[in-house]
């Protein structure tokens, strides 16, 4: 799913089921299923991304499927 920071927000508020890709998605990476710890925002003015319980750091949300 590929969203603007804006439309995640309006969709998906903070706590949503989700299942992120850490660095790629399978066959070669791993998912992981979490909630989401914040609003998503664009990181360095060109990754919308947004933050995750239990992952250190933020995931595009590229990479970020809600459940």
């Amino acid at each position: 799913m590929n969203l603007t920071a804006a439309l995640w927000n309006a969709l998906y508020p903070v706590g949503t089921p989700v299942t992120v890709y850490p660095g790629v998605r399978p066959p070669h990476g791993r998912a992981i299923d979490t909630r989401t710890s914040s609003a998503a925002y664009t990181h360095q003015g060109h990754t919308d991304a947004v933050f995750v319980e239990d992952y250190s750091g933020f995931i595009a949300l590229t990479h970020v499927d809600p459940r």
